[in-house]
């Protein structure tokens, strides 16, 4: 079994797994960020998933006086000429090294559910709409689209996307509000079903929030569906 170049942290079910979930951290974060939210998703004893952490590699980080961090890539500004698409399929590559391995290890791609925050949600978003086997799902919190100008293409590849779980805060002072539903748009007109949360916060996660993530992924996992489609969210601007 070839070992991904990723270092990961991860959480074993007490039987053999047959679902996992992957979930990338945000910026200068690691793998140990969202460890403890597992408990708090409320899922079943059935199906045993394993979850696994990975930790992105430490490079120097533009938009923070370059200091050296934990990033999934590099941010030199907003605007989308600025992404930093080398070190974007470099770790997208490395992502799917991570799912390449779970399939090695006996779970289908089609129990394999991609999640991260921020930039880990932007991250997990660009790996798995890239999948040659479509997954269960993709869960993409405080996130945003990477290269979406290459959706179109994809879209036209005739594989079928994965279900999509999106949430976003309201008063994101980081990843804006307004970006997250962009997002959201461009997917849905992709053809993607997209299952949107939104939650008066700022660039975190709430309970409400981790609660409506484990619902979802009780709908994925054990029906291989969403629990719902996608749903207009209120005030949009």
């Amino acid at each position: 079994m070839k070992q991904p170049y990723l270092q990961t942290l991860e959480i074993e079910p007490d039987r053999s797994a047959t679902a996992s979930v992957i979930w990338m951290h945000g910026l200068g974060a690691d793998a140990s960020d969202f460890y403890s939210v597992v408990s708090q998703l409320g899922l079943p004893s059935e199906p045993a998933v394993r979850f696994v952490f990975p930790n992105a590699p430490k490079i120097p980080v533009t938009i923070n006086m370059g200091m050296i961090m934990r990033a999934w890539y590099d941010v030199t500004g907003f605007e989308r000429k600025d992404q930093d698409e080398p070190r974007i399929r470099q770790s997208g590559a490395w992502i799917d090294e991570v799912v390449a391995r779970e399939v090695d290890r006996g779970v289908d791609p089609g129990r394999i559910v991609l999640a991260g925050f921020s930039q880990g949600g932007a991250m997990a978003l660009f790996a798995g709409l890239r999948q040659h086997e479509s997954l269960a799902g993709v869960i993409c919190l405080s996130g945003y689209l990477l290269l979406d100008e290459e959706l179109e293409s994809i879209a036209q590849g005739g594989g079928s996307f994965p279900p999509i779980f999106q949430a976003h805060g309201t008063e994101d002072p980081v990843v804006p509000y307004t970006t997250g539903l962009r997002s959201r748009d461009l997917l849905v007109a992709a053809g993607c079903g997209v299952e949107w949360r939104e939650y008066p916060m700022g660039h975190q996660v709430c309970l409400e929030e981790i609660r409506d993530i484990g619902a979802w992924l009780i709908g994925v996992l054990n029906s291989g569906q969403p629990k719902a489609g996608f749903s207009e969210p209120l005030d949009t601007p």
